[in-house]
């Protein structure tokens, strides 16, 4: 062994020696745990937990297909103006109001307050919807809050109207 290389051997280990440092590294763990590998996992990870759910997705959505089928609330006819009705959309756990305005619209929303789930009722007097629970008060056309501590619009049932009956025919959460 020449000289040199028994220098490099024998050297004084200090603290202030930044040769020391690579002594403990093992060139086989820095390839096989690298940034490299560990994106190729997390990415293989992502696409079979992503994979694994579209079975759960599809069921989700043909049962919310079927929630959202077409129910008769009433007929028209035995609707006056200016009157209500409640009825059940989409399941019979959900309560919802049909109302015929004075101005002869027709408009349905959920029956449950967005502040705490209280029943509101229809006031032709005045044209709106009315929380009793905490004086909450809706606007009529739009199911937005007017007045009171309800922060959120009244979830809108979309409404269809053939051969003299109304329908419920779907529902938004997020309306103007």
């Amino acid at each position: 062994m020449s000289e040199q290389g028994k220098q490099k051997r024998h050297r004084e280990e200090t603290e202030h020696d930044m040769m020391n440092l690579i002594e403990n590294l093992k060139r086989g763990d820095d390839v096989k745990y690298n940034r490299r590998a560990f994106i190729k996992s997390m990415t293989g990870a992502t696409v079979a937990l992503g994979l694994a759910t579209i079975p759960f997705q599809i069921v989700s959505a043909n049962k919310k297909a079927d929630k959202d089928a077409r129910v008769k609330i009433a007929e028209l006819a035995s609707l006056p103006k200016g009157s209500s009705v409640n009825f059940s959309y989409p399941t019979e756990g959900d309560t919802a109001i049909l109302v015929h305005t004075v101005e002869g619209e027709l408009v349905a929303y959920n029956n449950k307050c967005t502040h705490l789930q209280c029943p509101v009722f229809y006031e032709k007097e005045r044209d709106i919807l009315v929380c009793p629970c905490h004086r909450g008060f809706f606007n009529i056309k739009t199911g937005h809050p007017m007045e009171g501590p309800p922060q959120r619009e009244l979830p809108l049932i979309e409404l269809e109207v053939a051969g003299g009956a109304v329908y419920a025919v779907g529902r938004k959460y997020r309306h103007e």
